[in-house]
């Protein structure tokens, strides 16, 4: 009897409270912002359930009870647990596939009466716990194939339930987990190959239709097609040691390109990207000889590396054109400035970006916007709150808030390195993972930088889905943590 009531006292001293008072002043600040999005002039009625930044006070108080409640449990229980909540989170996804209320075109919500959840934002700390479970376990080795076919099958069955719930914004933010695993030990160029697909996508889209100088050769497809040979001789220089057949190899490219452009440009027109296609052929040829010859399998990495390459970014044209969605591919379009509507898709981070730089350095003060109240800027008070904290606040005041979700990634990052088993730590970066991803893109969203993909700003954006699901994720790493030092002593 006695050891129970010394056990709460211990849990409250354990918690870490530097984490937690981030927490309640980015409630704080995100109450403001949507009071000031939600806010119409002359309504006296701002506390009322009746208004968006009154029913917001009820989401904070229920998020704040429901991490009490989480605090409250063992910090064994997650552990424990852990494959059953994954289990029931996808119970729930796949249930709301065949969910009959439609919002804004998406599936994606449970309607219980006057109650509306979204189970994709509780799915997150769900499959944080599914993979902490997993990669924790005896034995486990991310360069294992079985157990990387599973760790990645654990992220992508939620993200295809969601994405079939019409919901593609939330489903990407699955991919964040990606950063976990490279702390766990993922090799580097998988992070690199991903960034080299952006790349790829970026450029070749966006340069597509320009002429390299009075030569009939796109720009876009001149550029990825060196990149894929320059990436591929860095990566022989680099992971096979290999610095003589590295240099050879970009030499090469970069002179045969330069004297075929040089001709196409003087003498005769013609697409030099038909000589790159086969200088490229004869580079990833080499790259097979060379891993035939030395039996060096980095050689086949890189091999596979260039043609992997080569199909992404001829595909890329047909998935844009083809596959998306029509009004995902104009927000791509508007994105990369081939288009410029801003009558229609750019219409929201126009207006967006017109709030933020109306807020000058100190900003038009709480409740003083004009772009948000007047409703210029669709979605003010959900995916693009962040506006109304650059047109009130200002730039200081955006700074400010910036700086506290930094200061938050890095306390977690802090917490989840000290983590005694890999449990904590795998589930501390997710949590890491999750909120990064969440901040840069919603932030670089609403400046213009980022696609317009649809999801929330953490502890801002109204809403209690949103809301809940951060603190579920948040509160179970501050558990898991404070159950810590109860192992050591």
């Amino acid at each position: 009897m006695v050891q129970q009531i010394d056990k709460r006292p211990s849990v409250i001293r354990s918690l870490d409270w530097v984490t937690i008072c981030l927490y309640i002043v980015l409630l704080a600040f995100g109450w403001i912002s949507v009071c000031g999005a939600s806010y119409t002039y002359g309504d006296t009625e701002i506390l009322s359930l009746g208004t968006r930044s009154g029913m917001q006070v009820v989401w904070i108080g229920t998020s704040i009870c429901l991490g009490f409640v989480i605090l409250m449990l063992d910090d064994r229980f997650y552990d424990t647990f852990s494959y059953i909540i994954y289990a029931v989170l996808l119970l729930l996804l796949f249930a709301t596939i065949f969910n009959p209320h439609s919002i804004k075109g998406s599936r994606s919500w449970l309607v219980l009466g006057p109650l509306r959840l979204q189970p994709a934002e509780f799915a997150k700390f769900a499959t944080a716990l599914a993979l902490a479970k997993f990669m924790s376990t005896y034995g486990y080795s991310i360069h294992k194939l079985r157990d990387a076919i599973i760790t990645f099958a654990i992220i992508l069955v939620p993200m295809m339930f969601i994405v079939l719930q019409r919901e593609t914004g939330s489903a990407l933010v699955y991919l964040s987990f990606m950063l976990m695993f490279y702390r766990e030990g993922m090799p580097g160029s998988v992070l690199f190959t991903g960034v080299a697909a952006v790349v790829y996508f970026v450029v070749g889209i966006r340069y597509e239709d320009v002429m390299l100088w009075s030569t009939p050769t796109s720009l876009g497809k001149f550029v990825v097609l060196l990149l894929v040979q320059l990436f591929s001789a860095g990566m022989v220089y680099v992971y096979c040691n290999n610095k003589k057949g590295a240099l050879s190899m970009a030499g090469y490219c970069l002179a045969i390109t330069l004297l075929f452009m040089l001709f196409s440009e003087f003498v005769i027109p013609f697409d030099i990207v038909w000589v790159q296609l086969v200088v490229t052929a004869v580079a990833i040829g080499w790259l097979l000889w060379q891993g035939l010859g030395s039996r060096i399998r980095e050689y086949y990495f890189i091999f596979l590396f260039a043609i992997g390459s080569m199909a992404f970014f001829y595909s890329a044209d047909y998935v844009l054109n083809n596959v998306l969605e029509p009004h995902q591919r104009v927000r791509i379009n508007v994105l990369l400035g081939l288009d410029e509507d801003l009558a229609g898709a750019g219409y929201n981070v126009h207006q967006s970006e017109i709030a933020i730089g109306s807020g000058g350095l100190e900003g038009k003060g709480f409740l003083n916007g004009t772009q948000t109240k007047l409703k210029f800027v669709p979605e003010q008070d959900t995916d693009f709150i962040f506006c109304t904290v650059g047109e009130e606040e200002g730039f200081l005041g955006s700074a400010g808030v910036l700086l506290l979700f930094l200061a938050l990634i890095l306390r977690l990052i802090y917490l989840a390195e000290r983590q005694p088993f890999r449990f904590g730590r795998v589930y501390g970066y997710s949590v890491v993972s999750v909120f990064l991803f969440h901040v840069f893109i919603n932030v670089g969203m609403v400046l213009g930088l980022t696609p317009v993909i649809g999801i929330p700003l953490p502890f801002f954006s109204y809403g209690g889905s949103s809301l809940w699901g951060f603190t579920f994720l948040l509160f179970i790493f501050l558990r898991i943590d404070a159950g810590r030092k109860a192992v050591r002593s």
